[in-house]
Protein backbone atom coordinates (compact mmCIF):
# COMPACT_ATOMS: atom_id res chain seq x y z
CA UNK A 1 0.00 0.00 0.00
CA UNK A 2 0.84 3.37 -0.78
CA UNK A 3 1.04 5.56 2.70
CA UNK A 4 -0.33 9.03 2.92
CA UNK A 5 1.76 12.00 3.49
CA UNK A 6 -0.21 12.94 6.54
CA UNK A 7 0.33 9.80 7.83
CA UNK A 8 4.11 9.31 7.31
CA UNK A 9 4.26 12.61 9.29
CA UNK A 10 1.88 11.51 11.80
CA UNK A 11 4.11 8.40 12.52
CA UNK A 12 7.19 10.17 12.55
CA UNK A 13 6.28 12.43 14.99
CA UNK A 14 5.31 9.74 17.19
CA UNK A 15 8.98 8.12 16.77
CA UNK A 16 10.33 11.12 17.87
CA UNK A 17 7.40 11.42 20.79
CA UNK A 18 8.65 7.73 22.14
CA UNK A 19 12.06 7.12 21.19
CA UNK A 20 13.91 8.58 24.03
CA UNK A 21 15.31 7.67 27.28
CA UNK A 22 11.90 8.27 28.97
CA UNK A 23 10.43 6.07 27.77
CA UNK A 24 12.70 3.18 29.35
CA UNK A 25 11.66 2.95 33.02
CA UNK A 26 8.05 2.05 32.61
CA UNK A 27 8.94 -0.74 29.00
CA UNK A 28 11.13 -4.11 29.71
CA UNK A 29 13.80 -2.95 28.10
CA UNK A 30 15.03 -1.22 32.00
CA UNK A 31 15.94 -4.21 32.83
CA UNK A 32 19.39 -4.55 30.46
CA UNK A 33 19.59 -1.18 31.12
CA UNK A 34 20.31 -1.76 34.52
CA UNK A 35 23.90 -2.80 33.32
CA UNK A 36 26.87 -1.62 30.93
CA UNK A 37 28.78 -4.75 29.96
CA UNK A 38 27.98 -6.42 26.60
CA UNK A 39 27.08 -10.04 27.63
CA UNK A 40 25.18 -8.73 30.67
CA UNK A 41 23.17 -6.62 28.78
CA UNK A 42 22.51 -9.64 26.31
CA UNK A 43 21.51 -12.21 29.00
CA UNK A 44 19.21 -9.28 30.75
CA UNK A 45 17.76 -8.79 27.38
CA UNK A 46 17.16 -11.83 26.32
CA UNK A 47 15.15 -13.09 29.32
CA UNK A 48 13.01 -9.41 29.66
CA UNK A 49 11.97 -9.87 26.01
CA UNK A 50 10.91 -13.37 26.60
CA UNK A 51 9.19 -12.52 29.48
CA UNK A 52 7.31 -9.80 27.64
CA UNK A 53 3.55 -10.04 27.03
CA UNK A 54 0.76 -8.74 29.35
CA UNK A 55 1.23 -6.50 32.23
CA UNK A 56 4.36 -4.15 31.75
CA UNK A 57 4.65 -3.68 35.36
CA UNK A 58 4.75 -7.71 36.00
CA UNK A 59 6.85 -7.95 33.49
CA UNK A 60 9.63 -5.85 35.04
CA UNK A 61 9.10 -6.78 38.02
CA UNK A 62 9.75 -10.77 37.13
CA UNK A 63 12.89 -9.99 35.26
CA UNK A 64 14.28 -7.76 38.32
CA UNK A 65 13.41 -10.64 40.51
CA UNK A 66 15.59 -12.99 37.99
CA UNK A 67 18.77 -10.82 37.69
CA UNK A 68 18.53 -10.26 41.71
CA UNK A 69 18.55 -14.29 41.70
CA UNK A 70 21.87 -14.40 39.37
CA UNK A 71 23.55 -11.83 41.47
CA UNK A 72 22.53 -8.96 39.70
CA UNK A 73 25.23 -10.29 37.31
CA UNK A 74 23.72 -12.35 34.76
CA UNK A 75 26.74 -13.23 32.79
CA UNK A 76 29.07 -14.42 35.46
CA UNK A 77 26.34 -15.86 37.20
CA UNK A 78 25.48 -17.87 33.59
CA UNK A 79 28.52 -18.61 32.94
CA UNK A 80 30.60 -19.64 36.35
CA UNK A 81 27.47 -20.68 38.31
CA UNK A 82 27.74 -24.17 40.58
CA UNK A 83 24.97 -26.40 40.50
CA UNK A 84 23.95 -25.66 43.77
CA UNK A 85 23.94 -22.25 42.74
CA UNK A 86 20.83 -23.24 40.94
CA UNK A 87 18.76 -23.91 44.28
CA UNK A 88 17.41 -20.70 44.42
CA UNK A 89 15.47 -20.38 40.97
CA UNK A 90 13.16 -24.00 41.59
CA UNK A 91 10.31 -21.50 42.76
CA UNK A 92 10.78 -19.34 40.03
CA UNK A 93 7.62 -19.13 37.80
CA UNK A 94 6.25 -16.14 35.26
CA UNK A 95 2.89 -17.29 33.67
CA UNK A 96 4.07 -19.89 31.77
CA UNK A 97 7.68 -19.64 32.65
CA UNK A 98 8.69 -22.72 35.23
CA UNK A 99 11.79 -23.36 36.74
CA UNK A 100 12.55 -26.14 34.24
CA UNK A 101 12.25 -23.46 31.08
CA UNK A 102 14.91 -21.36 33.24
CA UNK A 103 17.45 -23.62 34.21
CA UNK A 104 17.83 -24.77 30.93
CA UNK A 105 18.02 -21.30 29.28
CA UNK A 106 21.04 -21.05 32.14
CA UNK A 107 22.54 -24.14 31.22
CA UNK A 108 22.38 -22.36 27.41
CA UNK A 109 23.59 -19.27 28.29
CA UNK A 110 27.09 -21.44 30.30
CA UNK A 111 27.65 -23.55 27.35
CA UNK A 112 27.55 -21.08 25.19
CA UNK A 113 29.68 -18.19 26.66
CA UNK A 114 32.04 -20.65 27.76
CA UNK A 115 32.53 -21.10 23.75
CA UNK A 116 32.08 -16.89 22.28
CA UNK A 117 32.15 -14.02 23.45
CA UNK A 118 28.66 -12.48 22.52
CA UNK A 119 25.10 -13.94 21.87
CA UNK A 120 25.25 -12.74 18.41
CA UNK A 121 26.93 -15.51 17.00
CA UNK A 122 24.16 -17.58 18.14
CA UNK A 123 21.82 -15.12 15.54
CA UNK A 124 24.02 -14.29 12.61
CA UNK A 125 28.00 -15.82 13.16
CA UNK A 126 28.76 -13.50 9.95
CA UNK A 127 27.02 -10.51 8.74
CA UNK A 128 23.58 -11.46 7.09
CA UNK A 129 24.77 -10.74 3.46
CA UNK A 130 22.05 -11.54 0.40
CA UNK A 131 19.24 -11.08 3.26
CA UNK A 132 16.36 -9.43 3.44
CA UNK A 133 15.34 -9.73 7.06
CA UNK A 134 16.24 -11.40 10.08
CA UNK A 135 14.11 -14.50 9.73
CA UNK A 136 17.09 -16.93 8.91
CA UNK A 137 18.43 -15.73 12.18
CA UNK A 138 15.35 -16.14 14.17
CA UNK A 139 15.48 -19.65 12.50
CA UNK A 140 19.11 -20.32 13.08
CA UNK A 141 18.87 -19.15 16.84
CA UNK A 142 15.97 -21.44 17.27
CA UNK A 143 17.66 -24.74 16.02
CA UNK A 144 21.20 -23.76 17.73
CA UNK A 145 19.17 -23.04 21.28
CA UNK A 146 17.51 -26.59 20.91
CA UNK A 147 20.08 -28.65 18.94
CA UNK A 148 21.20 -29.75 23.11
CA UNK A 149 20.36 -33.23 23.60
CA UNK A 150 18.76 -32.13 27.15
CA UNK A 151 16.40 -29.59 25.10
CA UNK A 152 13.20 -29.62 27.26
CA UNK A 153 10.18 -29.77 24.77
CA UNK A 154 8.17 -27.65 26.54
CA UNK A 155 10.66 -24.81 26.52
CA UNK A 156 10.28 -24.56 22.91
CA UNK A 157 6.99 -22.49 22.98
CA UNK A 158 8.83 -19.75 24.89
CA UNK A 159 11.28 -19.52 22.21
CA UNK A 160 9.20 -18.18 18.36
CA UNK A 161 10.86 -19.57 15.16
CA UNK A 162 9.58 -17.90 11.16
CA UNK A 163 9.57 -21.53 10.24
CA UNK A 164 6.56 -22.08 12.33
CA UNK A 165 4.67 -19.34 11.31
CA UNK A 166 5.26 -17.52 14.62
CA UNK A 167 5.26 -13.52 14.33
CA UNK A 168 8.19 -14.26 16.68
CA UNK A 169 7.75 -10.45 18.49
CA UNK A 170 9.81 -11.32 21.43
CA UNK A 171 12.70 -12.44 19.84
CA UNK A 172 12.04 -9.11 16.82
CA UNK A 173 11.99 -6.96 19.56
CA UNK A 174 15.18 -8.14 21.30
CA UNK A 175 16.92 -7.64 18.02
CA UNK A 176 15.65 -4.32 17.48
CA UNK A 177 17.09 -3.73 20.99
CA UNK A 178 20.90 -4.92 20.37
CA UNK A 179 20.79 -3.95 16.53
CA UNK A 180 19.32 -0.65 16.52
CA UNK A 181 21.95 2.15 16.93
CA UNK A 182 20.45 5.63 16.37
CA UNK A 183 22.14 7.21 20.01
CA UNK A 184 18.60 8.19 21.12
CA UNK A 185 19.65 6.40 24.28
CA UNK A 186 17.02 3.96 24.48
CA UNK A 187 18.52 0.80 21.85
CA UNK A 188 21.59 -0.41 22.44
CA UNK A 189 23.03 -0.82 19.12
CA UNK A 190 25.44 -3.48 20.18
CA UNK A 191 25.21 -5.86 17.58
CA UNK A 192 27.07 -5.22 14.23
CA UNK A 193 26.28 -8.65 11.95
CA UNK A 194 22.47 -7.58 11.50
CA UNK A 195 21.65 -4.29 9.68
CA UNK A 196 18.86 -1.86 10.67
CA UNK A 197 17.67 -2.85 7.45
CA UNK A 198 17.11 -6.28 8.35
CA UNK A 199 14.97 -5.89 11.56
CA UNK A 200 11.56 -7.23 11.35
CA UNK A 201 8.62 -4.91 13.11
CA UNK A 202 7.82 -6.55 16.32
CA UNK A 203 4.16 -7.79 15.83
CA UNK A 204 1.76 -8.10 18.67
CA UNK A 205 -2.12 -7.61 19.13
CA UNK A 206 -1.90 -3.91 19.64
CA UNK A 207 0.48 -2.93 16.97
CA UNK A 208 -1.44 -5.57 14.51
CA UNK A 209 -4.66 -3.96 15.29
CA UNK A 210 -3.22 -0.04 15.09
CA UNK A 211 -1.56 -1.05 11.74
CA UNK A 212 -5.10 -2.72 10.14
CA UNK A 213 -6.60 0.40 11.24
CA UNK A 214 -4.15 2.47 9.41
CA UNK A 215 -4.95 -0.24 5.99
CA UNK A 216 -1.14 -0.95 6.62
CA UNK A 217 -2.14 -5.03 6.66
CA UNK A 218 -4.09 -6.90 4.30
CA UNK A 219 -3.80 -10.40 5.30
CA UNK A 220 -6.17 -12.05 7.88
CA UNK A 221 -3.83 -13.76 9.67
CA UNK A 222 -1.28 -12.81 11.97
CA UNK A 223 1.86 -14.48 11.23
CA UNK A 224 5.23 -14.20 10.48
CA UNK A 225 4.09 -13.58 6.63
CA UNK A 226 2.20 -10.62 8.17
CA UNK A 227 5.22 -9.12 10.08
CA UNK A 228 6.80 -9.21 6.40
CA UNK A 229 3.78 -7.33 4.86
CA UNK A 230 4.13 -4.94 7.33
CA UNK A 231 7.79 -4.19 7.71
CA UNK A 232 7.89 -3.67 4.26
CA UNK A 233 5.53 -1.14 4.42
CA UNK A 234 7.27 0.22 6.75
CA UNK A 235 10.15 0.29 4.74
CA UNK A 236 8.22 3.48 2.27
CA UNK A 237 8.34 5.48 5.31
CA UNK A 238 12.17 4.55 6.04
CA UNK A 239 13.92 1.69 4.46
CA UNK A 240 16.84 2.12 6.31
CA UNK A 241 15.54 1.66 9.78
CA UNK A 242 11.96 0.42 9.48
CA UNK A 243 11.77 -0.97 12.98
CA UNK A 244 11.74 2.38 14.56
CA UNK A 245 7.99 2.31 13.69
CA UNK A 246 7.52 -0.08 16.64
CA UNK A 247 7.61 3.35 19.02
CA UNK A 248 4.86 4.47 17.15
CA UNK A 249 2.74 1.46 16.52
CA UNK A 250 3.47 0.11 20.29
CA UNK A 251 2.59 3.53 21.40
CA UNK A 252 -0.43 3.74 19.81
CA UNK A 253 -1.95 0.70 20.47
CA UNK A 254 -0.88 0.31 24.55
CA UNK A 255 -0.35 3.14 25.58
CA UNK A 256 -2.71 6.16 23.92
CA UNK A 257 -5.38 3.04 23.24
CA UNK A 258 -5.35 4.52 19.83
CA UNK A 259 -8.85 2.90 18.14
Amino acid sequence: MHIPEKLTIFLNQKVEQYNTPDFIAADPICIPHSFTQKQDIEIAGFFAALFAWGNRTTIINKGRQLMQLMDNAPYDFCKNHKEEDLKSFLHFKHRTFTPTDILFLITFFKTHYNKYDSLEVAFAPSKLKDTKDIGVALDRFYGYVFSHEDAPARTRKHVAAPSKKATCKRLCMYLRWMVRDDNKGVDFGIWRNIKPAQLMIPLDLHVSRVARQFGMIERKATDWATVQELTATLKQLDPKDPAKYDYALFALGVLEKFS
